[in-house]
């Protein structure tokens, strides 16, 4: 099966003690680009959520947004700052001695001012967090991988469809060209009759105009290339796996041999059929740059 490079995957866990919450989502890049948002106590273990995520992706730019809500109260503590109290204190007592009056701090009081006591969460572990992100990572990468494949099997389907396109348009100028060279032939040749009326005709000379313009429009060669690349992509597509970078490579090469049949061409059939052949090729351009 072939996976497209845009897909969206989520996945939630929640009980009593916390929430995660993990979201996938990506578009075509030509390399593999994660980028990872999440909180700032899960950071340590990136390279544990990296190293997962690469098992269900090897193209395309993701955005991974992952979120975590402890929902327990126990992680939170009183702190005291014995300095910050000392200092107050002493700054107190020397007020007292200078202005002579009395000191009648408590320590309700001092326990009032700004740091003396703090409420402050108790730092988390993030290893004991790994494997329930561990479990919703894997949900979320499965239905984002699902999606690329469903999307997958789309292009496919797509891209059989031009391809089929693609060698109708070949075959017919594989019948049309040789016949042009005929044609060619019997229009010079008439027209030198006609020129020369009863003067005889020099064969070897129209031999020669004929070698020389069957030289400047023949695209055998560039027909039986086509029919090589038609057959190729269809053998990939089959075959299924990470072929985007192989498919965009025959697409440029389908596209120099139109390219070149289209130049030759000075017949009208054959021309409109050699736009057309173009036209399908670049949208197959377009398509396998969706292919991971």
């Amino acid at each position: 099966m072939i996976r497209s490079m845009t897909g969206y995957g989520r996945s939630e866990l929640q009980n009593d003690s916390f929430r995660i919450a993990v979201e996938i989502k990506s578009v075509n890049n030509r390399y593999l680009d994660i980028n990872i948002k999440m909180p700032r106590i899960l950071n340590p273990l990136e390279a544990q959520i990296r190293k997962e995520l690469k098992k269900y992706m090897q193209r395309g730019k993701v955005d991974v947004f992952i979120s975590y809500q402890d929902l327990t109260e126990s992680n939170m503590e009183v702190k005291y700052n014995a300095r910050i109290a000392g200092e107050y204190w002493k700054y107190l007592k020397q007020m007292a001695e200078e202005f002579g009056i009395e000191n009648d701090v408590r320590v309700s009081s001092l326990a009032r001012f700004p740091d003396v006591l703090s409420m402050e969460e108790e730092p988390v572990d993030p290893e004991g967090i790994w494997e329930n992100l561990q479990e919703v990572l894997r949900d979320a990468a499965v239905m984002f991988d699902e999606a690329r494949v469903r999307e997958g099997e789309f292009l496919k389907n797509d891209l059989d469809g031009k391809l089929e396109e693609m060698l109708g348009h070949v075959e017919f100028i594989s019948l049309r060209a040789p016949g042009l060279i005929e044609s060619y032939r019997k229009n010079l040749q008439d027209k030198v009759t006609e020129l020369l009326e009863s003067s005889s005709i020099d064969e070897s000379r129209i031999a020669q105009e004929v070698t020389i313009y069957a030289d400047k429009v023949c695209v055998d060669e560039e027909l039986v290339r086509l029919h090589s690349h038609i057959e190729a992509t269809r053998q990939e597509l089959s075959r299924g796996g990470s072929i985007g970078r192989k498919l965009d490579f025959i697409a440029q090469e389908m596209n120099r041999e139109s390219n070149t049949i289209l130049s030759k061409s000075d017949d009208r059939e054959i021309s409109d059929h050699a736009i057309e052949l173009k036209t399908s090729v670049e949208k197959i351009r377009e398509q396998v740059q969706n292919i991971e």
